[in-house]
């Protein structure tokens, strides 16, 4: 499933993001859902907003619309926003799958060099879908960044934030495999996102984030 992902320093209000859907044009792409996840504290320890807009199996807008899009998202917050590009690789339901989730979980990294085929057999033959097999897991997704590096992009929609810590979870990232691939992550952003909730378009009433 191809997403567009709108990075924002600052909190989105419910309000600000229909009138960006609106004013940028975003609004008329054939959505298929919308999801905020929003945190305090990213690893920067600045607030992040991550603004998911599913386009199911449509395919992406070029680069120059995504420019025009972006710019005109921006127009009416004075900035702080950054639009990419997510070109869906797996999407996998949860154990959780008939939950609904109320966190999230981002990671974004660089395959180090020569690397790259490595890690993207890794993700799909085991590590998406064991966790993906967690309880507590929703969702689990794997997409590549054409826009903005990290490039290899993976989120996971949780029950909660504890299932990071669970046993289960634990298990399925203390693999050979795993031992294996993670050191030749590179650029490495992992994102815990406090607050999340899903839409399916189109919006009624947008959830305050």
């Amino acid at each position: 499933m191809n997403a567009l992902l709108i990075k924002s320093d600052h909190r989105l209000s419910a309000v600000q993001i229909a009138q960006g859907l609106e004013a940028s044009g975003l609004g008329a792409l054939p959505l298929r859902r919308v999801r905020w996840a929003f945190t305090e504290r990213a690893e920067n320890g600045r607030p992040l907003a991550h603004l998911y807009l599913d386009l199911g199996d449509a395919g992406l807008p070029s680069a120059g619309d995504r420019l025009r899009f972006e710019a005109a998202w921006n127009r009416p917050l004075g900035g702080g926003c950054r639009l990419s590009r997510l070109r869906g690789l797996l999407d996998l339901n949860g154990a959780s799958a008939d939950v609904a989730a109320v966190a999230h979980y981002a990671v974004e990294t660089d395959p180090e060099a020569g690397w790259a085929e490595e890690l993207s057999r890794w993700y799909a033959e085991e590590h998406l879908p064991g966790l993906a097999q967690v309880p507590g897991c929703v969702r689990a997704r794997r997409l590549v960044n054409l826009d903005h590096p990290p490039e290899s992009f993976a989120c996971y929609d949780l029950v909660s934030l504890a299932v990071l810590g669970s046993p289960a979870w634990l298990q399925v990232r203390q693999t050979r495999w795993s031992d294996l691939c993670r050191p030749h992550f590179t650029n490495t952003l992992r994102t815990r996102f406090e607050r999340f909730e899903s839409v399916v378009m189109p919006i009624a009433k947008p959830p305050e984030i």
